[in-house]
């Protein structure tokens, strides 16, 4: 029997590169070579899509250094006035830019060329599935899988709107509070109007008076409402601080202008892992599980950073099921599979929820892409389900290239 020939994509342009190449490497390594035969196909941080490049399992972050994807070929810069060029037949849509390591794609027949040195095309030959490892915008924002929809070539995870609606925090919130979802107060705020050159101070002036007339209680975290993995996250402890604030505001802005201002939950962050690879079909909720941070009480992280997740092993431990009666976890379950719905979620997604004191469930967000190494909550709360992580890979491939 024919494998299915997949298309792992991973790197990007997005702040999140390095961790989708760690998560690729994670799926290169389970994914069952018996049925299905793997192409990857990494993504320079400008954009170049490079075929034959350093395989991803290779990759070591034993150092705590961060995988990168680069040109297989080294190439002078291109001038000023050599930006991607497409080409246009009757049959296909080449997009190609200056380097001799990019893909052609071709409309309509899961058609992908790599362009040689010479210029010549050699052809990948038919592509059954492609599996966007792919972290935060360029990537996990539905750009990628606008493309993939003009070619017609089936892909795992969630589809253009939902994969736009669920990158942008505030627009997540916005469906979610329609569809009834508890979800944290905050304000948004748009910082293309503030001055970098004063350090926000002025800006930061208008949010607190904003910040106010909404009541937000502290803490407070001050996060890009477009970008994952932690990063320009801040936590405020210290209300009327304005220069704390500026301070956080300008450093989310690096990220993104728009900046989501959030209350801080009382309570514990549950994250729960959603399994729809067939769109006709219900979407399943794995047993919710919890990040516990082991240094908190120690005066380490205190809450789930970029460092916690991804370079100090020691920081952190998943637990799945997370110790909560079993009626909350099933609470749990419930809304992140409404909550899925309600963004039109497809494929796959880990909702991220606080649950309070008294029980009550409130999304936070909801990750379309999440971190796929065999370590990632995940992966990990599938495995505690009963579904191992090389199967996990099969069942969403089989869901959209049947």
């Amino acid at each position: 029997m024919r494998r299915k020939r997949v298309m792992v994509l991973y790197g990007g342009k997005a702040d999140e590169h390095s961790i989708s190449c760690i998560s690729a490497a994670g799926v290169l390594s389970a994914i069952d070579t018996g049925r299905f035969e793997p192409v990857p196909i990494g993504i320079t941080k400008d954009g170049q899509w490079v075929v034959g490049g350093p395989d991803p399992r290779e990759f070591d972050v034993s150092d705590g250094s961060m995988p990168v994807v680069r040109d297989v070929v080294d190439r002078p810069a291109p001038a000023s006035d050599q930006g991607s060029v497409v080409s246009r037949s009757a049959s296909t849509i080449g997009v190609t830019a200056p380097s001799p390591v990019v893909l052609d794609v071709s409309l309509g027949n899961n058609g992908f060329f790599a362009r040689q040195p010479d210029g010549s095309l050699v052809s990948l030959g038919f592509i059954d599935a492609v599996f966007p490892v792919l972290h935060g915008p360029y990537g996990e924002d539905g750009t990628v899988q606008g493309l993939l929809e003009m070619m017609g070539v089936p892909y795992v995870g969630c589809g253009v709107f939902a994969s736009a609606a669920c990158m942008d925090k505030a627009f997540t919130k916005a469906l979610l509070r329609a569809a009834g979802i508890p979800v944290a107060p905050d304000v948004v705020v748009d910082t293309r109007g503030f001055d970098a050159a004063d350090g926000f101070t002025a800006g930061a002036k208008q949010v607190m008076s904003r910040i106010n007339d909404a009541k937000l209680k502290y803490p407070l975290f001050v996060k890009p409402s477009r970008a994952g993995s932690s990063f320009g996250v801040t936590k405020l402890e210290n209300p009327r601080d304005e220069a704390e604030l500026a301070a956080a505001l300008l450093e989310a802005s690096r990220h993104d202008w728009k900046v989501l201002v959030e209350q801080g939950i009382e309570g514990r962050e549950i994250e729960c892992a959603i399994l729809a690879p067939v769109a006709t079909e219900e979407p399943q909720a794995a047993w919710p599980g919890e990040i516990v941070l082991d240094r908190r009480e120690d005066g380490g992280d205190q809450f789930y950073d970029f460092d916690s997740k991804y370079t100090d092993s020691r920081a952190s431990h998943v637990e799945v099921p997370a110790r909560l009666p079993a009626e909350v976890l099933e609470r749990v379950r419930r809304i992140a599979v409404q909550a899925f719905k309600a963004v039109d979620g497809a494929g796959l997604s880990r909702v991220d929820t606080f649950v309070t004191p008294d029980g009550t469930v409130m999304v936070n967000e909801i990750n379309t892409m999440p971190g796929f190494t065999p370590i990632s909550m995940y992966p990990k709360a599938w495995q505690a389900t009963g579904v191992e992580y090389g199967e996990l890979i099969s069942r969403l491939i089989d869901g959209v290239s049947r």
